[in-house]
């Protein structure tokens, strides 16, 4: 027996013809039917005693219909509850958020999350991820989202997101692939690059590392600040980069920029959030549950939670 059973069944023995439910709940006659035989198989009894034109509740069903009467006028209670709880949660909601996720995710969400909370006040900040640390341990934010894990075991750290860094170029990179390029042709070319301390800049260094390649041996002609600044560069042929793949999505469809992956080496990361557990304040709180559901609805993957008191 689930939720929508019930729900069908005490449609039906309000109007007592199944016809009629169908109509009520914009449903098919043959789906209301369905519906009904399998919860009577569920529960091993009938619930109805059919004629032609109308249906009555056994016994069985009389004792079904008053607990389901009680079950639905609940969850319509709560739902009016949830409600009312949305309108009630005010306040400012200060996030502080690395650059690509500040310009490229966050601002999907605030839109929606307006809708069920209109009286939270967002406020949202870009930082690099450990301005972003320094700002929640001076209570200057309530809530922090950084593209990589940082060394503060005082926080919870927690994915949210699934992401990957790609290589870009304006021209086809020679000696590439259609898609990809070996680690030797990246070291070779000019690289434009995030500032050193941003969250992009620490996933591409410490992956290199991982693969027992030395950072230095890049050849960064430029560091900015700004993402769009870098595919402006990347454009104009000054040079090639590696950022996240959300950032470039609108140039990789107009064709104005090319992706690559580099052989053998796995750019893909998790975004995170970041917060203080013992200083959560309630739009804090909303808003982080909203995020799970959202990323839950929209089939993305989510990361289990990362040990909150440990970093390693």
């Amino acid at each position: 027996m689930n939720f929508d059973h019930l729900r069908i069944f005490y449609m039906a023995a309000m109007k007592k013809n199944f016809s009629e439910t169908a109509k009520a709940l914009h449903m098919s006659q043959p789906s209301v039917s369905l519906q009904i035989r399998q919860l009577e198989e569920s529960l091993d009894t009938k619930l109805f005693n059919r004629t032609t034109k109308k249906v009555y509740l056994t016994p069985a069903g009389e004792l079904l219909f008053n607990s389901a009467k009680n079950i639905l006028k609940q969850v319509n209670d709560t739902k009016k509850e949830i409600k009312q709880l949305e309108q009630s949660v005010h306040g400012n909601l200060l996030i502080g958020a690395s650059l690509t996720i500040g310009e490229y995710i966050l601002p999907y969400l605030f839109g929606e999350f307006k809708r069920k909370f209109p009286n939270v006040n967002i406020i949202l900040k870009i930082y690099n991820s450990q301005q972003i640390a320094e700002k929640l341990d001076d209570e200057e934010i309530n809530l922090g989202f950084i593209e990589s894990m940082i060394s503060y075991p005082q926080f919870v750290q927690e994915a949210f997101l699934d992401d990957e860094l790609m290589v870009i170029s304006s021209d086809p990179i020679p000696d590439a692939t259609d898609s990809e390029i070996s680690i030797e042709q990246l070291f070779n070319l000019p690289l434009i690059l995030r500032e050193e301390g941003s969250g992009t800049r620490q996933v591409i260094e410490e992956s290199l590392r991982k693969y027992n390649f030395n950072p230095a041996r890049l050849k960064v002609i430029l560091e900015l600040e700004n993402t769009e600044s870098i595919k402006s560069s990347v454009e104009s042929g000054m040079g090639i980069s590696i950022i996240s793949k959300v950032a470039v999505q609108k140039e990789l469809t107009l064709k104005t920029l090319k992706s690559y992956s580099i052989k053998d080496i796995n750019l893909k990361r998790s975004l995170y959030y970041i917060y203080n557990d013992t200083n959560l304040s309630l739009p804090s709180q909303v808003f982080l549950e909203f995020i799970s559901e959202f990323y839950k609805n929209q089939n993305h993957q989510l990361k289990h939670s990362i040990n909150k008191k440990s970093f390693t």
